[in-house]
């Protein structure tokens, strides 16, 4: 029985906007008195930094949170994908999936290091050795384009990269990203250059560009040369946040836990190099020649000493006090021509006013979603913890653009609770991340507005603008709407509200795979996103396929309640694959969207709408051997997709790790990166070792050759590499034809490794014993040939394969050689 491996957890998660103040995701923001401090401080800093890399986790965190904190500059991160070609270390997300919690993630690492976050359109479609790969596969002009737009409208003084635009020794994608920052540096300050922009940005020229350099990109045998870069010390201790930079980067780099990336903090002296790239030359200061004072503002002089003065007389515990002179500070600001830094500061300045009034607002919703012409009950707080005056003129409620005037006082300490409620607009769009809504391509993700490139995630499904009165000035606050509940053991929990449609489909599997004629139930579910739906729910199936019944009718009366059908699937007759596709037809509409919801600890719960299919795939495929025990490691699919071709899946936990208790099982298989996920395995290996000694087959799957918990992997010795075959096209060749696994109970021919997704395999061996037999080679254009990604060894009766092909990836998207193949390996030693 196939016992689903999920990890799934309640939302609760860390938010830092000024510095260090933390509080749970979607709550409205509380700052401390440090907070308030060094959000003044920043006022008086008129400078802008942008970092620049491939993916997330690329990012310098401790360089970003030292810009932020210490320069006190508008730092950004412009990451040109979102990382969906990774592995994932928490769970079976991957591809799409696995991009929306990465970006969550860097949002996460932004609100603790003080940057902001950007993003390009170009799709991470897995490990690139080639820069040149990378620029064919991704659309170059619209990837520059959206640099270009990100520059013009941050406005940077100084462009950092992570990479040498020196092609080698890296991943294509990181050289692409420093080439094409070199190319984006000139172009952004050429009006001639994406001039479509210029209806909404105006051209912009950094004042220079610097490759963020260290000893680690130079190899073993050369020597780290500091002659001519900028050195830069950033490892100061700030006693506002408590914390080092080292140990602020710690944290804001520990957000990246998909990867693994977990980091402990690093207290004294930490030096970064630059290398200049372009533009004016630095000597010894990231910004020499460039103004960071309110003088590069027409008429901005006299600000700097107003926010001078503010600072100095600022008492962190009656921030209140204050707020006369930051009134004053405003109308100041407000009184200068409309440029960036004018509108950012007030921007700053506002947030910095109802900080120090300790000015709570909050809109929460009933549900945490809805439906477009739905009506939606808002429950709004608001609290004024200072004895300045403030009177809460008028609330709009967005989309709906409906007014109420209130004109409330709101006194000091005094909770005000209003209801309202939002008739959601019939044409209100799904929340589904702006980047998903249509299909892209191997490379690039369809964005058709303009206006939504390089924001990191949709804006609030719906808002609550509310005009207030603070010392006779006008301000507006707008509140996006969140749900919240109180959790018996985490208390108050939040999560972003969304609208969603009002009936989901979904089936059970990815991936529906025949083995024979024989056909096969499907599943579909069908949920209701709102109360009392009915409908017919179908299911499509590909041509020379056949489904029974046409349509089977529903009718559910709670939001949230669930209903099963199951659709009799007939194969076609001979190997072939398409798509099922799930439906609901409700008062004449199609809905075919399906519910994805991703819940972990340290990012917000992300909603997804995909569209309800799954491959559907015949093959010719004979299997020996039905009893298979699956240990996860990393977390992957590839035991449901054994269990979808007639495996019998046992799912292990290191207990029963017992060679008495592994005899019943035809073959065992460790998920990807057990070696680095399980540390009892190197107290373990022994009775797996004994497992094949007594005529078990031992399949290993891919392991990090960092971090391994052991290094006797099998019984004999073996080394892993890096090595990988990153061409999914690339040719296979058979150094032994002869080999059973190539023969029984499969004949395996080239036209098995046709249709192969992202890639052939990584972390090959690189070296192993003479016991061990290579079975296949491989490799990448004009590259030497990778023999280590299909190992087998006899050891006693049994037999242990080691391999780093990319099962986790063919599996689960019903790649119909990757069965074959992989079926021969667990049938190694069966008659």
């Amino acid at each position: 029985m196939l016992q689903r491996y999920l990890f799934r957890f309640i939302t609760v998660i860390l938010f830092q906007v000024f510095s260090f103040s933390l509080v749970r995701a979607q709550a409205p923001v509380t700052y401390t008195g440090a907070d308030i401090q060094q959000a003044i401080a920043k006022l008086n800093v008129v400078g802008t930094a942008l970092y620049v890399a491939a993916h997330p986790d690329d990012e310098n965190t401790r360089l970003i949170a030292w810009l932020a904190n210490e320069k006190l500059l508008n730092t950004g991160y412009l990451s040109l994908t979102r990382g969906d070609g990774g592995q994932n270390l928490i769970g079976p997300e991957i591809r799409e999936q696995l991009g929306v919690i990465r970006t969550q993630e860097l949002l996460q690492a932004r609100r603790l290091d003080g940057g902001k976050q950007f993003f390009s359109r170009a799709n991470d479609f897995g490990f690139s050795k080639d820069w040149q790969e990378t620029v064919r596969i991704w659309n170059k002009e619209q990837v520059l384009a959206d640099m270009v737009w990100t520059i013009r409208k941050f406005r940077p003084d100084v462009l950092i990269t992570r990479f040498s635009p020196e092609p080698g020794g890296t991943h294509g994608h990181h050289t692409t990203s420093a080439i094409l920052a070199v190319e984006a540096f000139s172009a952004a300050g050429d009006k001639n250059r994406f001039p479509e922009q210029l209806k909404t940005v105006a051209v912009w020229q950094p004042k220079r560009i610097l490759w963020n350099t260290s000893s680690f990109f130079y190899g073993q045998n050369q020597k780290f040369d500091e002659t001519g870069k900028v050195i830069v010390d950033v490892g100061e201790y700030n006693a506002a946040l408590g914390k080092s930079y080292g140990e602020l980067a710690a944290l804001s780099r520990s957000m990246h836990k998909s990867q693994g990336f977990g980091s402990s903090g690093a207290r004294g002296s930490a030096i970064e190099y630059f290398e200049n790239l372009k533009g004016d030359k630095a000597t010894k200061d990231l910004f020499e020649g460039i103004d960071l004072t309110w003088k590069r503002v027409p008429g901005g002089e006299k600000i700097s000493q107003q926010i001078v003065k503010i600072n100095a007389n600022f008492n962190a515990a009656k921030p209140a006090a204050s707020v006369p002179e930051l009134l004053k500070l405003r109308l100041a600001l407000q009184a200068l021509p409309a440029a960036y830094y004018r509108d950012l500061k007030l921007t700053e300045l506002d947030t910095i006013i109802k900080a120090c009034l300790g000015l709570y607002l909050e809109a929460v919703a009933a549900e945490p979603t809805s439906n477009p012409g739905a009506p939606l009950p808002l429950t709004i707080e608001a609290i004024n913890r200072s004895d300045i005056p403030v009177q809460w003129q008028k609330m709009t409620v967005l989309p709906t653009g409906k007014d109420s005037t209130l004109n409330i006082n709101l006194a000091n300490n005094q909770p005000l609770v209003l209801k309202s409620k939002l008739q959601i607009p019939a044409t209100t769009p799904y929340s589904q991340p702006y980047w998903l809504q249509k299909p892209g391509t191997t490379g690039m993700f369809r964005v058709d507005d303009p206006n939504l490139i390089g924001r990191p995630e949709n804006a609030p499904a719906a808002t609550v603008v509310c005009a207030v009165t603070i010392g006779m000035q006008p301000f507006t606050f707008t509140l996006p709407v969140v749900y919240k509940r109180t959790d018996p053991v985490a208390g108050e929990v939040y999560r972003p509200f969304e609208i969603t449609p009002p009936v989901f489909v979904s089936m059970r599997e990815k991936v529906f795979v025949f083995a024979d004629d024989q056909p096969k139930p499907v599943t579909v579910r069908v949920k209701a996103g709102q109360a009392t739906v009915a409908g017919d729910a179908t299911l499509a199936v590909p041509t020379g396929w056949r489904v029974e019944p046409a349509r089977l009718p529903f009718k559910l009366t709670q939001k949230g309640e669930e209903i099963n059908f199951t659709f009799t699937v007939y194969p076609s007759k001979n190997q072939s694959d398409g798509e099922l596709r799930a439906t609901a037809l409700v008062d004449n509409k199609t809905y075919q969207q399906s519910l994805v919801q991703i819940n972990y600890t340290h990012i917000p719960t992300q909603t997804l709408l995909p569209v309800a299919s799954a491959r559907v795939t015949k093959l010719d495929l004979k299997i020996k051997g039905h009893q298979i025990a699956y240990l996860m490691g990393a977390g992957d699919e590839v035991a449901a997709s054994l269990a979808q071709i007639g495996y019998s899946v046992t799912m292990l936990q290191d207990a029963d790790l017992n060679a008495k208790d592994l005899t019943k099982f035809d073959a065992v298989v460790l998920g990807v990166r057990a070696y680095n996920t399980h540390d009892q395995l190197k107290f373990l290996q022994n009775q797996l070792m004994d497992y094949v000694k007594n005529g078990g087959t031992l399949v290993v799957q891919y392991n990090v050759n960092n971090g391994l918990v052991t290094n006797q992997l099998g019984p004999y010795p073996l080394t892993l590499s890096r090595d990988r075959v990153t061409d999914e096209t690339a040719p296979v060749q058979f150094l032994n034809p002869q080999h059973p696994i190539l023969n029984s109970p499969n004949k395996i021919t080239a036209k098995d490794f046709e249709g192969w997704v992202q890639e052939r395999g990584l972390y090959f061996a690189n070296s192993w014993d003479k016991n061990y037999e290579a079975v296949l080679t491989a490799h990448d254009p004009g590259e030497p040939a990778q023999n280590g990604g299909l190992l087998v060894a006899q050891y006693g009766k049994g037999y242990y394969v080691y391999t780093g092909y990319a099962w986790f990836r063919q599996l689960p998207a019903g790649v119909p050689g990757a069965y074959r193949l992989f079926s021969n390996l667990l049938a190694l030693g069966k008659k």
